[in-house]
């Protein structure tokens, strides 16, 4: 059995004559299995860390919060260079530039291991050191425009690691800004939230005497257009392992069935920060089954963006757009008043999202083989 490139170029594609039908190749669940295992179990053991050293509370815990999203990736990735004979990046077949990248991926991945050690050891050393590992995820983004520049256009395509087109990038982030815009004035309109205050929220900013619109302004620039490229390597961490490796293979059983089942995964992966007061703090078990839900609206939103980009990166850049533009909204704008009745990751986000997806689902590039 095989499993193919993350993203395939079109162009490689063999054309089936017009008068056969396209059978879609079956699910390879050996390699799915392993992947899930290797994922699943890395980062749970991370989380069990996370968990016997204070919880969320200890200072480190976001420098391994951001290790254990570069894990599936690393699963991916590990399991294709060296196990998965027919991978596009495995070590004997591969020679093209992109190998490089998966290389130092690997070599990123284990400096965010030395770190994560160092913050359990030390945790307030710990913190201080991921703003330091942002220099390593920039060099990273250096050598991907450098390979791709030695290698041609096809280089990263050829690896299922594309980077997609600028006008999906550009134009579905916008969308995401104004989504998350519209959900924080219907906090405010229904009074769902609370006005925040920057001068107490941001006291460093604040002792700049700095005007408040300035400072939402200044906020605003650093969460929704410089945060997502500082954090891209980060979020490709997930989407190479999620939409990069997984989707390829669960869309076999039809897009928009392998994309549910992949948001369904997705989301059982959050449990165990979940379970320790991440988003839905102080409700495990309905912060469960919304953290699935959300994982299901914006698996769809992604693969959607990845289907019609045709990029895994353009995956990334959203993710990490996501995760700026819900925080600046909601820590600097309009606090939601409730995780679960609030616009945001709550139940009137969740059937706001249902909508935006049941609008998607209308394109025909969901029956595509």
């Amino acid at each position: 059995m095989s499993t193919q490139p993350a993203i395939y170029p079109e162009q490689t594609r063999p054309e089936p004559p017009l008068d056969t039908a396209v059978t879609a190749l079956p699910v390879n669940w050996s390699h799915v299995a392993w992947f899930l295992g290797l994922a699943f179990g890395l980062t749970w053991l991370v989380d069990l860390v996370i968990y016997l050293n204070g919880g969320l509370a200890n200072a480190g815990a976001t420098l391994l919060l951001q290790f254990q999203m570069l894990l599936p990736a690393f699963s991916a990735m590990l399991l294709g260079a060296f196990f998965f004979k027919d991978s596009p990046i495995f070590y004997r077949s591969n020679r093209s530039a992109s190998r490089w990248f998966v290389y130092y991926y690997f070599l990123l991945t284990a400096l965010y291991l030395v770190g994560a050690i160092v913050s359990l050891i030390q945790p307030d050393r710990g913190a201080s050191l991921a703003p330091l590992l942002l220099i390593p995820n920039l060099l990273g983004l250096v050598l991907l425009v450098v390979l791709r520049l030695k290698g041609g256009k096809n280089t990263f395509v050829e690896a299922g690691m594309a980077g997609g087109k600028a006008r999906i990038w550009f134009g579905y982030g916008l969308g995401l800004v104004v989504f998350f815009g519209l959900q924080t004035w219907l906090n405010y309109l229904f009074n769902l939230g609370t006005v925040i205050d920057l001068n107490t929220a941001f006291p460093e900013l604040a002792a700049s005497n700095l005007p408040p619109a300035v400072m939402l302004l200044s906020i605003a620039a650093n969460a929704v257009l410089i945060g997502p490229f500082l954090g891209l390597i980060i979020s490709f961490g997930e989407e190479y392992g999620w939409r990069g490796f997984l989707q390829t293979e669960l869309i076999r059983l039809g897009r928009i069935r392998g994309v549910f089942l992949l948001g369904v995964i997705w989301g059982i992966w959050h449990w165990p920060v979940i379970w320790m007061g991440y988003n839905y703090p102080g409700q495990p078990l309905l912060g469960s089954l919304f953290m699935v839900a959300y994982c299901i609206i914006l698996a769809y939103f992604l693969a959607y963006a990845v289907f019609k980009s045709k990029g895994v990166w353009t995956a990334a850049y959203l993710h990490a757009l996501n995760n700026q533009t819900l925080g600046f909204f909601f820590v600097a704008v309009v606090a939601p008043t409730s995780t679960i009745f609030s616009f945001g990751i709550g139940l009137p986000a969740l059937l706001l999202g249902a909508i935006v997806v049941l609008l998607l689902l209308r394109d025909p590039v969901w029956k595509e083989r």
